[in-house]
C-alpha cells in the first residue's frame, strides 16, 4: 500500500447514474443538517452527540494544566481493541476483548468502577496486523446499548442492568466477510432501527436495518462490501436520509424502507479501506480517504448530485473524520501506517489548504469550546485554537504510552482516551451537565 498523490479535478460536474434496481437514481438533497442530538454533556456514540466530532455546546475546555498534563480522574486496565467509549448519564460503556471473549462493560463515569459486564466468545484474528479486539464504538440509544464486534456479532443490552436483549450474527446471516481488520463500521440508531454497514455483498445485504427492540431484520439493501466508515443520518427536504460509505461507494438510503436514494463511486479496489465518515455542511458533503482515493466535495440538490471538485491534493485521510468550524474543516492528511501525516485546515468551498503542520503525526480530533482537542496515535494530547488563520497550540501533554488508535470521547469536562492496555479519564474542562 503506497501513498499516492496524482489526481485532481475541479469545476462543476453533474453526475448521472443508472442502476439495475428501480429507485437507484442519483437524487439531490437540498438542505442537509444532522438533527439527532444527544443529551447535554454526553458522548453517546461515535463522533459525539451528532456524529460530527463536535462535543456538546456547554463543554468548556481548559489548558490550565500542571506540567504532567490534565489531572487523571481514574484509569482502568482494559483488553485489546480500538473501540473508544460511549458516555451517557453517568455511565461509560467500554467494548474490548479479554482473552477469548469480546466484552461490553458499563463503568461508573466518575470512578471507573465496573457496574456490569457481559461477554461473547471470539476467536477473531485480523488478516493484516493490528489488534484482535473490537473496533466499533458502542452506541447508547435510550435504555439500550448496541455493540458490533470484529466477527460481525451485533448485540443489544439493557444499559442499566447489562441484560442481553438480543444478538445477531451478521456474518452467518448475510454472508459478510471480515475484511482486513474485522467488522469496523459503528452502527447507527435511527428511531427504532439499527442501521449496519454489514457488507453482505453477495446476498443483497450490504446495508441492513434491524429492529431496535427485537433485533429482527427490517430491510436490507445494496450489494456493496462493508467499510470502516460509520454511517450518518440527516434531514433531506423534510425527509430523513441515511448516508453510508461502503467499500467502493457512497450510498444514501431511506431509513424507513431501505430504498436507495442515490449512490456514487467512492473508493478504490486493492489493499485500501474507506474509514472516515461523511461530513455534511449545509447542502454540501465532504468525503475523504487515503490510498490515492483523495477527497470529493459535492452539492446535493433536489434532482441531482453535483460534484464541485475531486482531488487527492487537499486532504486524504486514512480514518480520521474531519471536524467543521465556521465553514472550514480540520483533519489529518495522510496515513497512520505510512508517514508523513500532516495536520491541516482546509476551505472546501475554495478547494484550498489554509494551513498545514507537516509531519504532525496521525491523530483524531474533537471540536469543543472553539478549540481542537487532538489525540495523536503516539499518545500526545494537543489542544489548539480552531482557527483558520494559523495553527496555534494552547497546551500539550503525553497522556498515554504506546499506540492510541481508539477514538477519544469528551463528556462533562472529561476526556476518555485508551490504548491497548489502559483506559484513562482526564479532567480537561467542565460542563453544565458535569457529574
Amino acid at each position: 500500500m503506497h501513498w499516492r498523490r496524482s489526481r485532481s479535478t475541479s469545476g462543476h460536474r453533474h453526475i448521472s447514474h443508472s442502476s439495475r434496481r428501480a429507485g437507484r437514481l442519483l437524487v439531490g438533497i437540498g438542505l442537509l443538517a444532522i438533527v439527532t442530538p444527544g443529551s447535554a454533556g454526553d458522548w453517546p456514540q461515535i463522533l459525539g452527540p451528532n456524529r460530527d466530532g463536535r462535543a456538546a455546546d456547554d463543554e468548556v475546555v481548559s489548558t490550565d494544566w500542571e506540567a504532567a498534563g490534565p489531572p487523571v480522574v481514574w484509569e482502568k486496565q482494559v483488553g485489546s481493541g480500538y473501540a473508544g467509549v460511549a458516555v451517557k448519564q453517568g455511565q461509560a460503556i467500554l467494548f474490548h476483548r479479554v482473552g477469548d471473549e469480546e466484552r461490553v462493560a458499563a463503568l461508573d463515569a466518575g470512578t471507573g468502577q465496573t457496574l456490569w459486564s457481559d461477554g461473547q466468545p471470539s476467536d477473531f484474528r485480523p488478516q493484516v496486523g493490528g489488534e484482535n479486539g473490537p473496533l466499533c464504538v458502542p452506541v447508547i440509544a435510550g435504555t439500550r446499548v448496541i455493540t458490533f464486534g470484529a466477527q460481525g456479532i451485533l448485540s443489544c443490552h439493557d444499559v442499566k442492568s447489562g441484560k442481553l436483549l438480543w444478538r445477531r450474527d451478521t456474518h452467518e446471516d448475510f454472508g459478510a466477510r471480515e475484511g482486513y481488520f474485522g467488522a469496523g463500521s459503528t452502527p447507527l440508531v435511527e428511531e427504532n432501527r439499527v442501521v449496519v454497514n454489514v457488507g453482505g455483498f453477495r446476498s443483497g445485504a450490504g446495508i441492513v436495518a434491524f429492529d431496535l427492540q427485537s433485533g429482527q431484520t427490517l430491510w436490507q439493501a445494496t450489494d456493496e462490501q462493508g467499510s470502516y466508515s460509520a454511517p450518518v443520518a440527516t434531514t433531506v427536504d423534510g425527509k430523513r436520509l441515511v448516508i453510508a460509505v461502503t467499500r467502493l461507494k457512497c450510498v444514501g438510503l431511506d431509513p424507513a424502507s431501505g430504498e436507495i436514494r442515490f449512490e456514487t463511486r467512492f473508493g478504490q479496489r486493492g489493499p485500501t479501506v474507506n474509514a472516515a465518515s461523511p461530513v455534511l455542511l449545509g447542502d454540501r458533503m465532504f468525503l475523504t480517504a487515503s490510498y490515492g482515493i483523495g477527497a470529493r466535495w459535492m452539492r446535493v440538490r433536489a434532482s441531482s448530485l453535483e460534484e464541485l471538485w475531486e482531488s487527492d491534493q487537499i486532504l486524504s485521510s486514512q480514518y480520521t473524520t474531519c471536524v467543521e468550524h465556521e465553514g472550514v474543516l480540520f483533519g489529518v492528511d495522510g496515513r497512520q501506517d505510512l508517514p508523513p501525516a500532516n495536520l491541516v485546515c482546509i476551505d472546501p468551498a475554495r478547494q484550498k489548504v489554509l494551513w498545514s503542520v507537516p509531519d504532525f503525526g496521525y491523530a483524531t480530533l474533537i471540536l469543543a469550546d472553539g478549540k481542537l482537542v487532538i489525540v495523536k496515535t503516539d499518545g500526545e494530547l494537543v489542544v489548539a485554537d480552531a482557527s483558520s488563520k494559523e495553527f496555534k497550540p494552547l497546551g500539550r501533554a503525553r497522556v498515554l504510552t504506546g499506540t492510541a488508535r481508539a477514538l477519544p470521547a469528551l463528556a462533562n469536562g472529561r476526556l476518555y482516551v485508551r490504548n491497548d492496555e489502559t483506559l484513562r479519564c482526564l479532567q480537561i474542562g467542565s460542563s453544565a451537565a458535569a457529574n
